[in-house]
Order: structure tokens, then C-alpha cells, then sequence
């Protein structure tokens, strides 16, 4: 697990570092809003450690350019600001959680804790691959981050590749998933739905997403 650590002070910085890294954590430690912007387009992090008061900015301000441009990660404010107003405001623009300073490790890490295992329920209900995103819970697809309209049979084929994908389907494997009746793997339904398929989410000519395996099935590569 990967955390980002956002803290302009040395001794809480080195402090927060040190107890996450012993706990095996993967950490990277910034101390300002330029650096985290830089941290955040140049990796990808499983929680965010966010302090407010920053030497180039107020990091509300932060966290609001973040959400708006799409990033969704857990973010954990620990702050000096621990007026019930601060609070609300911070969950407001988008953290997960706010702890006011001051605290324990021990407290961190449980806070932490809890953030990675609601992310980890959130995971398991996406699925990601090659910029499309596909929300089991919601029913909707996005290709790098642009909603995508798909018709529900046209969903429920994207999902089956997205839960295979690198393998090559049968026709037969997935006329059975998509029709409740059985289908006859003669026909050209499937390569109509698959045509569809691929207009929507192959955006240009590079951009080849599916595999037609003659006389097997389809590959979503």
C-alpha cells in the first residue's frame, strides 16, 4: 500500500513517515501543494495524509483542484483547524475522513486502516482496464473519465470481458452469459453487438481493444 504524505513540518513529516514505514507501508513524504500536485500526476497512491496549512496554499484549496479533476483516492485531513466548522468543510469538499491534531500514531494508522478497507470493498466493484472504468454498483462505464452510453446488453458483454480480460472467450461461452435462451453461435448477433461494442470504446484506429480469434471467440486485449 502506497500513502502519500502531505506536512510542512519536519518533525511531523519524518514522525508520520517513520510509523508507516515500519508498518510496512510504501510512503512518499511532501511539504507543499506543488510537490503533491507532481507526487499525485507521476504516481498513484492508496491514501492521501493531507495537512491544511501549507507554505504555498491552504490545502482545502488543494483537495478541491483534485476532485475536480478526477482523482478519487481516500484522503485523510490531520489538522490544527479542529473547529466543528473546519470539519465540516473539509468532508464537504471531498476528504474521507478528518483528524485534528493533535493525535497518536496509533490513531493514524487505525484511520488509515479504515479508509483502505472501505477503498478496497469500492475496488472490488469497479473494474478497471486500459481507461475504461466499469461500475458493477452504478451500471456505467467511463473511458478516460468520459461517460460511455452503452445499452444494457452492450454492458452486460463489457463486463465480461472486463472480468476475463487477456482471455480468449468462445462465442459459445458468451452467448450463453448474454442470452438467457441458448444462441446460435452461427448466427451474427454476437459480431453485431461486438461491432457496437468496439465503435464506442475503440476511439481511434490505434486504439485496438478487442481480438477476434477466427473460429474461437473474442480476446479483450
Amino acid at each position: 500500500m502506497k500513502i502519500l504524505i502531505v506536512e510542512d513540518q519536519q518533525r511531523l513529516g519524518q514522525f508520520l513517515k517513520q510509523g508507516l514505514v515500519e508498518r510496512a507501508y510504501t510512503v512518499e513524504w511532501v511539504r507543499c501543494c506543488r510537490e503533491a500536485d507532481d507526487a499525485i500526476a507521476e504516481n498513484s497512491f492508496d491514501v492521501v495524509v493531507l495537512d491544511l496549512n501549507l507554505p504555498d496554499g491552504d490545502g482545502l484549496d488543494l483537495l478541491r483542484e483534485w476532485r475536480e479533476s478526477g482523482f478519487n483516492e481516500p484522503v485523510l485531513i490531520l489538522s490544527a483547524r479542529d473547529a466543528v466548522e473546519d470539519r465540516i468543510k473539509g468532508l464537504d469538499l471531498g476528504a474521507d475522513d478528518y483528524l485534528p491534531k493533535p493525535f497518536s500514531l496509533e490513531e493514524v494508522l487505525a484511520h488509515i486502516r479504515a479508509l483502505l478497507r472501505r477503498q478496497s470493498a469500492v475496488k472490488r466493484a469497479v473494474l478497471e482496464h486500459r481507461g475504461i472504468k466499469l461500475d458493477l454498483l452504478s451500471h456505467t462505464v467511463h473511458l478516460n473519465g468520459e461517460p460511455v452510453d452503452l445499452t444494457s446488453r452492450e454492458y452486460a458483454l463489457l463486463e465480461i470481458f472486463m472480468q476475463n480480460a487477456g482471455r480468449v472467450l468462445t462465442r459459445s461461452l458468451i452467448s450463453e452469459k448474454i442470452w438467457s435462451s441458448h444462441c446460435d453461435v452461427d448466427t451474427n448477433l454476437l459480431d453485431v453487438y461486438m461491432s457496437r461494442l468496439r465503435g464506442k470504446l475503440e476511439t481511434t484506429p490505434e486504439r485496438l481493444l478487442f481480438k477476434t480469434v477466427r473460429g474461437v471467440g473474442y480476446q479483450l486485449l
